[in-house]
Order: structure tokens, then C-alpha cells, then sequence
């Protein structure tokens, strides 16, 4: 996995091209934000942005990477305000079209941040979400492993994460690093950005020696690349230990604020006032202005061949982390400053930077002369970088009902482990594309069954020390072939992790059917890294359990409230909520379904513990009328309970279905006859709605079957979540309704008290029938 070699006679030869190829990067990126917002017309007049000096930055680094270094079967994640430096590296190999280049931003256009799916060019990894993009190809690299360990042929590669120092305040950063599965990814490398700048200011507190300690605690090589080659070769001379010692020490606002200085003031000021400042006083007196000047700036990450050391001292056995020091706004007339982060040039600033670049503003798109140097490195770089065509395969049949009718009483949570059982014995190849991932909850989740028979997934076989113990119930097998991975208590890890194991039908053709498990409260913590996985062409399930306030004893703080609405909301992802177990087995049966392609799409299901009396389904014998409820089912409601002489519909959701039917018992014994609906998917159903008024493509066939409109009557609705989330279904028909739900923090307590007090129990929806009718 090491990188090629580079024998100094070629190194010599192509640093020439590659300045010319780094300066031409640092120009198209900076003309690419400026078109966007100093030429194209913007009749609205908002703020198109883009970051020049945030570009700027990486550019050397990102020239050193893809011109030297980069393989076919690397990937790189870029650092969100870099986007315009991909595109314009990607322009020079003849990976985008010259006609985008004009088009940052625009509709249609270059994306705002590196987009996976929305923009024209290669992009490895969507970023953006701060942190998330960073941890990305960590989560890549298991996934690729996984697959390789299960017979795919995705080779090998390195992980590359192109990180802005202020990323590393993340929460999420942290949470990837210290997962002990992290440690065993040699071929992880993370390049940090280290211009000391966010956005408002220029960070005084960034100490590079506590970080690279952080890293190295967590088993990670670490790479300092501080300086350049100009600034080593200072620090040789007399006074040069003394410099050294003076730039080490300074603050980074001090430093930030020399390198604004004219070459007279830092000669003032660059010697400071301690003990060997006359010592540098006379060292920068050698030097004439120019070289003090970019000497001051010649920091390792704006160095080709500091950088080129750096990569070439990767081990690969362990992950690297990389310190580039670098400006930012490195080349521009902005460098440094500490408002740069948004800042545009000028057009007398662009027009000086193209004088001194040797490019013509009037022709900002201009490519190498033929025959160059330069345009002859691009091609070759373009030519090493090509990689094979991904072939997606098709993905397996997944059955749509597995036949069981499920008896006694039984809870949604445990139908989960039933169905992955189920389908090893029903549809065993489609069963081996299933990898199950969660957060040290495997066993309160009912997947101990699942567990038990398909291992725990491990790059290598290792022994279980408790496998002849007769009291351990959940077997720890962990063996390549496993099909469970499990990691810390870190959410933020397992989405992410989940959204890359979506993704490798559409990175290597090789599709697998990922399902993630945590705890429903939890959810809200993990939506950002899931939302961003769905964004970036992710599929995957991820299943929320317990939930609700039906966790009763459990108290406030495990209660989700508002998760229904979030799975209604969140788009690329179909929500599922069942009350019975034949509605789980055929709702995670058609999530299934509709993973690993192209059309594809995630799904979130939220399930319980509470367990319920199956015969309440009253699940048809009948072939025909199974298949027609099964139908219903997966397309967001059916009738539980029709009466045709109905006053009063109730529509209710989930755990509280046993209520909604006790009041219609209640209701029918007062002379009010009501029917019961039973709502699976209040997402499928609002599309419904959105569809027959004409805004969204959907199929609207199930508000006929179970709304029909001559059949409207006054509606409750119910749910253990935000009654917002069904309140909705009163458009249908237009009828009268109450929308009963939770609105605020529950307590622990019986699970009657707690319905009770929310206004979920029977006899809340009684009285909000009986007002209706």
C-alpha cells in the first residue's frame, strides 16, 4: 500500500511543472468564486460566497497529493471550503468540463460543498457537515473491508481526509478516533489544514503538540510538517536556532499579524524583545526584502517537498494523522488576515494575482500550453488516476411476506430479531448481504438470536473465551465472515459507519442490505451524520427501539417525543412505525427491498417493547386478502377495524393501537360506532396527500382504500410521539378532528399513568371522540 517511488532525478524534473500546476490551481479557484460573485448576474442580489482563502490553503497540499502521490484506487475526502480547488484540479485532468467553471453555485452548477451525487465531476465523499465529512473515509475503509472479507473484490487503497483544523472541535472527530476499530485502519491518513484560522478570528489557543499527543494516544502516526525548506535552511545559519525558537514560541495572532507586514516592519518587530533578538536582527539583515517575506510564510504545508517527505514517511500500519502548517489565504492579497475567511478579492486584487501568476483575467479558463511541462504532468496524472468503470450489481430478491402469522403476545422490537432469522432460512443469499451495526446494544435489542447465528464481524478470527461458559446466552463469535458489527456508545460513529455500507453498491458494485439498531431516544443525536449518508447516496435502515413513552418506568429522559415527525420529515428515507409483528416482518421486508440500486432509498422504523396480544392484528387466512392488507400495510395504513355505520374514525399509530381499539369497544357500547385505522407510515401517507393535490410524484391508491371520501367521518388520531405527526390526515376528507399525542417530558411511572397523563389513554380518546361526535 505504499506509495510510488520517487527518485530525486524525477523530483527535480517535475516540482518545476508541478509550482506551475499548484499556481494555476491557486488561480482557478480563486477566478472560479469570483466569476460566481463578481460576474455572473445576480439579479436577487444575495451573497452567492465561496472561500478563496480557505481554497488557497490547501492548494499546495492538494497539488502534492493528486500530482504525486494519489493511486486509482485511493480516496480523498476534501475539506468543505476546498470545493473549488477539487474542481479546478479536477478541470486540468480533464475530469470537468471548462462550461461549470463559471457555474459555482449556481442551479444546475458546481455544488457550494464537494457533492457525491449533485456535482459533474469526481468527488469521493460529500462534506460539508463539519466533522462528518472528515470521519468519513474511516468508515469507507471498513465497509471496503467488510466486503473484501465476504468475497468482493474491492482491492486496496488509502483513505485520504483533507481536514480544516477547526474540525478537530467536533464532538464527532473525536468519537471516530478513539473507536478502538479505528486503530487497525493502516490505511487511513488525515492531512490537517493547520492555518489557525475559523471563521470570525484567528484562534489563539490551537496547540498543535496537545493535538498530535491526542492522536498519538489513540495509536496514530504522527507527521508534523512545519516548516518549509527556505525557513530549515535559516535556521541553520548563526541566529538561526534563535529564530526558530522566537516563531515557536509567538502567539498564532502574532504570528498571523507579521505576515500582513511590509519587509521594513518585520524587521522590527520578527526579532521581538527578548535575548537573542539581536542575534535575529542580524540574520535577517542577509536577506533581502523578498525572501523575508516569503520566508515568513514558508510554512511545511505550502512546501512540495516537505509535503512530499511527509507523504512518503507514511507507514501504512497504523492511520496517520499529518500536521500541515499553512496560511490561510496562502497567495492572495488576503492572506492571513483574520476577517479572510469570506472575503472576496477585489478586481484590482484578482487582476494583480493573475499578473503575478502569469494568467489573463480576460481568459480565465486557459489551459496549459500543449506540449508544456505542466499540461504534460496533468495528463499523465490524469492518465495514472483512471480508474475501472463500477459495474453495480443487481441486487438480490428480497421476499415480500415470509408467511408466518404471528400468535400470543409478542412486541415489534422482538419481531426484528425474528424476521433476520427468518430470512436466513427463507432467502439465505439475500440473508448474506445483510450486515447488522450497533452501539454495544445488541443484546437489549432482541439481536441476540441474529448474533448467535451469523457472527460478529473481525478483519481476523478471534478466540471467544466464554464459548464453553453455560450461562453466556449471546455468543461472541468474531470471524471475517461475521455479519454484526458492533461499536462503542457512540452514535455519531454508528450512522456514519452505516451510511458508508449504503454506499458500496454505488463504489464498488457490490451491494449490501445495512441495518443500524440504537436506542430511539438516541436518534436525534444521530440524524446529522444519517441525514448526511442519505445525501451523499447512502441506503440503509436504521431502527429506532424502544420508543415513546411507553418505555413507561424508563422516565423522561428515554421517552422520545418528537422522532415520528423526524422520520415523516427527513428526506431519501421512507418512516415506518408498526403495531403488530406481521406488520415489522413485512415493512423491514419492503425496506429491504429498496436498498443497493439507484432508485433506491433509506428507511427508519421505530419500534417497541411493548408487547401486545398479536390476535388484535385479526390478520386475514385468506391468500388474497393477506396480500391486500400486506400491501396496505407497506404503503402506510389499513383498516383495523371497519364499520359501515361508523360516527367516528380513529387512525392511530404504533404502540397505543390496543387503546384505539378499547375505545372503539368503549364507544360501540355508548351507541357511537367507530372504525379503527391502523397508520404504519405517516410519510407515505402525507406523500399521498401531496400527490393528489399535485406537488410531489407519489402513488395516492391507499388514501382511497383506506380515506375513501364517501366514507368521511370525524377523525381521531392518536400516537405515542407529537400529535403533529398524524394531525394531517384531516385534510384527506376535510373532517373535524383531534389530534392526540405527547407535548411535553414524561416522568416514570405504570404505563396506564403514563398514557393518563399524556392524554393517550382510552379513555382520552373516548372523550375526544365523544366531543367529535
Amino acid at each position: 500500500m505504499s506509495s510510488p517511488a520517487i527518485s530525486p532525478q524525477s523530483r527535480d524534473t517535475d516540482f518545476q511543472a508541478l509550482r506551475e500546476i499548484e499556481q494555476r490551481v491557486l488561480w482557478l479557484s480563486s477566478a472560479i468564486i469570483h466569476h460566481a460573485n463578481r460576474v455572473r448576474p445576480n439579479p436577487s442580489g444575495l451573497k452567492v460566497g465561496g472561500h478563496q482563502a480557505s481554497s488557497a490553503s490547501m492548494v499546495s497540499i492538494m497539488t502534492a497529493l493528486w500530482f504525486r502521490r494519489l493511486r486509482p484506487q485511493d480516496r480523498v475526502s476534501v475539506k468543505p471550503h476546498a470545493a473549488p480547488a477539487l474542481h479546478a484540479i479536477n478541470y486540468l485532468l480533464g475530469e470537468l468540463d471548462e462550461s461549470y467553471l463559471p457555474r459555482l453555485r449556481e442551479f444546475g452548477g458546481l455544488q457550494s460543498y464537494p457533492s457525491r451525487s449533485k456535482d459533474p465531476d469526481p468527488v469521493d465523499y460529500s462534506t460539508g457537515s463539519v466533522g462528518i465529512g472528515a470521519t468519513a473515509p474511516m468508515w469507507g475503509a471498513v465497509s471496503r473491508r467488510y466486503v473484501n472479507s465476504r468475497g468482493g473484490n474491492t482491492g486496496t487503497g488509502r483513505q485520504y481526509s483533507l481536514v480544516g483544523d477547526a474540525e478537530l472541535d467536533e464532538g464527532a472527530v473525536w468519537e471516530a478516533v478513539l473507536d478502538p476499530t479505528v486503530a487497525e485502519l493502516g490505511e487511513t491518513v488525515w492531512i490537517v489544514d493547520l492555518n489557525r484560522q475559523s471563521l470570525d478570528r484567528v484562534v489563539p489557543g490551537i496547540a498543535a503538540d496537545k493535538l498530535a499527543g491526542m492522536f498519538a494516544a489513540a495509536g496514530w502516526q504522527v507527521i508534523t510538517c512545519k516548516y518549509g525548506q527556505l525557513l530549515e535552511e535559516l535556521f541553520t545559519r548563526p541566529g538561526g536556532t534563535a529564530l526558530r525558537q522566537r516563531i515557536d514560541a509567538m502567539t498564532n495572532p502574532e504570528y498571523q499579524r507579521l505576515l500582513r507586514c511590509p519587509a521594513r516592519e518585520l524587521r522590527q518587530r520578527l526579532p521581538g524583545t527578548g535575548q537573542d533578538a539581536a542575534r535575529i536582527t542580524e540574520l535577517l539583515a542577509e536577506l533581502p526584502d523578498d525572501t523575508l517575506i516569503e520566508a515568513m510564510a514558508n510554512l511545511g504545508g505550502h512546501d512540495l517537498g516537505a509535503l512530499d517527505d511527509a507523504f512518503e514517511a507514511i507507514e501504512d500500519t497504523r492511520p496517520t494523522v499529518i500536521f500541515a502548517y499553512t496560511v490561510k489565504g496562502y497567495g492572495l492579497a488576503t492572506k492571513g488576515h483574520p476577517q479572510n475567511h469570506s472575503a472576496l478579492l477585489t478586481e484590482e486584487q484578482l487582476g494583480e494575482l493573475a499578473a503575478r501568476l502569469g494568467t489573463d483575467p480576460d481568459r480565465p479558463w486557459q489551459r496549459f500550453p500543449e506540449g508544456s511541462a505542466a499540461r504534460i504532468l496533468c495528463a499523465r496524472t490524469a492518465e495514472r488516476l483512471q480508474r475501472p468503470r463500477t459495474e453495480a450489481r443487481t441486487p438480490l430478491p428480497v421476499p415480500a411476506d415470509i408467511g408466518r402469522t404471528p400468535t400470543g403476545t409478542a412486541t415489534t422490537q422482538a419481531a426484528l430479531g425474528r424476521v433476520l432469522l427468518d430470512l436466513t432460512r427463507e432467502a439465505p443469499e439475500t440473508a448474506g448481504r445483510v450486515v447488522t451495526v450497533s452501539p454495544d446494544v445488541s443484546s437489549t435489542t432482541n439481536l441476540g438470536g441474529w448474533v448467535n447465528k451469523v457472527g460478529v464481524w473481525s478483519p481476523d478470527e478471534r478466540h471467544d473465551w466464554f464459548a464453553d461458559d453455560a450461562e453466556t446466552i449471546l455468543h461472541w463469535r468474531e470471524k471475517p465472515a461475521g455479519q454484526h458489527i458492533e461499536l462503542g456508545i457512540a452514535e455519531t460513529n454508528l450512522v456514519s459507519l452505516l451510511g458508508e455500507l449504503g454506499a458500496t453498491w454505488s463504489r464498488w458494485g457490490e451491494p449490501l442490505l445495512p441495518i443500524g439498531i440504537l436506542y430511539d431516544p438516541f436518534v436525534e443525536r444521530a440524524l446529522e451524520p444519517w441525514s448526511y449518508g442519505i445525501y451523499a447516496g447512502g441506503q440503509s435502515i436504521l431502527l429506532g427501539t424502544p420508543s415513546g413513552v411507553s418505555l413507561a418506568p424508563e422516565g423522561g429522559a428515554h421517552q422520545s417525543i418528537t422522532t415520528p415527525s423526524i422520520g415523516l420529515e427527513q428526506p431519501g428515507c421512507v418512516t415506518y412505525e408498526p403495531a403488530f409483528a406481521i406488520d415489522t416482518e413485512w415493512t423491514l421486508l419492503a425496506a429491504l427491498a429498496q436498498l443497493g440500486k439507484p432508485d433506491g432509498s433509506s428507511a427508519y422504523l421505530r419500534l417497541s417493547t411493548r408487547p401486545v396480544d398479536q390476535a388484535l392484528a385479526e390478520l386475514p387466512a385468506d391468500p388474497a386478502a393477506r396480500e391486500r392488507r400486506r400491501r396496505q400495510v407497506v404503503a402506510g395504513a389499513y383498516p383495523l377495524r371497519r364499520r359501515e355505520d361508523a360516527r367516528i374514525s380513529i387512525a392511530a399509530m404504533g404502540a397505543v393501537t390496543p387503546e384505539a381499539l378499547a375505545a372503539a369497544d368503549r364507544l360501540e357500547a355508548n351507541g357511537i360506532p367507530a372504525e379503527v385505522i391502523c397508520v404504519t407510515s405517516p410519510d407515505l401517507l402525507y406523500r399521498a396527500v401531496r400527490a393528489r393535490q399535485g406537488h410531489e410524484d407519489a402513488d395516492s391508491w391507499i388514501l382511497d382504500q383506506v380515506f375513501p371520501a364517501d366514507r368521511a367521518r370525524p377523525l381521531v388520531t392518536v400516537l405515542d410521539g407529537h400529535p403533529h405527526t398524524l394531525s394531517f390526515l384531516a385534510t384527506v376528507n376535510r373532517v373535524p378532528t383531534t389530534a392526540l399525542g405527547v407535548t411535553r417530558y414524561g416522568q416514570s411511572g405504570s404505563l396506564e399513568d403514563v398514557y393518563r397523563q399524556h392524554g393517550i389513554d382510552t379513555d382520552s380518546i373516548v372523550r375526544a371522540a365523544l366531543d367529535l361526535a
